[in-house]
């Protein structure tokens, strides 16, 4: 092993040219994937909190005795889609109305606000399917006027849901397949450029693993050093967009050393490939 990180240290030191041209295009591949996965983050945070918005309003009738709608928030509030259920009473219903009109501004025309009852979803609860379970149970209560939830407004967010997530998943791969191509090619470069050393080992008796050993440090290494030059740019430009255009989120401490071990995985794989297809031809 010693030999091995000495033979590593003497490549770094032979050809640094070629060396940083290999943890440059590592950082800058990367650094690619990086920004895609910047923006679906964003894109998911975005969708997170427009789900969180996601409510049901069920409007109570007249006159209608506060033990009754006492006895169904604590009905309602046992469902298991539900993490939270309040009751508005009519003057906090204007109030709000004034303020938040959406769907409801066809109630707030006629001057008078009912009271209701507002139902807030568990995250996993708030798709289309699971909402108008909910919003069906609580129509059944005899003193429920009406219950509203925004049905296409739903149904057109989880959609939005369902395309980001294919199509980012579609875009991720190949922005990974072609950071692996590139990167591989790269790696490629830098084992070409030692053939004749290789040659000579194997001349002189060398095993095919004490010949891969160092390669594998040095793709290693390499991407070690791509992975946190990539993750270094990615922040930069998070921080500028943040900072010129509109607030951003990064990502999470877990996956940017996820993605530093990813770049260190892909500098090890394209090492021990590029090496095994060369010394097969050795």
């Amino acid at each position: 092993m010693r030999l091995a990180l000495r033979e590593t240290l003497l490549a770094f030191r032979r050809a640094p040219l070629l060396s940083a041209l290999s943890i440059i295009t590592i950082a800058f591949s990367l650094f690619a994937f990086g920004l895609f996965g910047l923006v679906a983050v964003n894109i998911r945070d975005t969708l997170r909190h427009a789900e969180e918005r996601v409510e049901i309003r069920a409007f109570v009738s007249d006159a209608t005795p506060v033990e009754a709608v006492g006895a169904a928030l604590g009905d309602i509030s046992s469902f298991p889609e539900v993490a939270h259920v309040a009751y508005i009473s009519p003057d906090s219903a204007l109030s709000r109305a004034r303020r938040e009109l959406g769907e409801f501004s066809d109630v707030f025309e006629a001057g008078v606000l009912p009271g209701s009852i507002e139902i807030r979803l568990k995250a996993g609860s708030r798709d289309p399917a699971s909402v108008k379970s909910v919003a069906d149970r609580v129509g059944t209560y005899a003193f429920i006027d009406d219950v509203r939830y925004g049905e296409d407004w739903v149904t057109k967010l989880y959609q939005i849901r369902t395309v980001a997530t294919l199509v980012g998943l579609v875009l991720g791969l190949a922005f990974a397949a072609v950071a692996v191509i590139i990167i591989g090619a790269t790696i490629r470069m830098a084992v070409l450029a030692r053939e004749r050393e290789i040659a000579i080992m194997r001349l002189v008796g060398a095993t095919d693993a004490f010949v891969r050993l160092p390669f594998l440090i040095e793709g290693f290494i390499k991407g070690i050093l791509g992975g946190g030059l990539a993750l270094l740019l990615t922040w930069l430009a998070n921080s500028l967009i943040s900072h010129y255009l509109l607030r951003t989120s990064f990502f999470d401490p877990a996956v940017a050393v996820l993605g530093v071990l990813a770049g260190a995985l892909i500098g090890l794989v394209g090492s021990a490939v590029s090496v095994s297809r060369h010394l097969r031809r050795v």
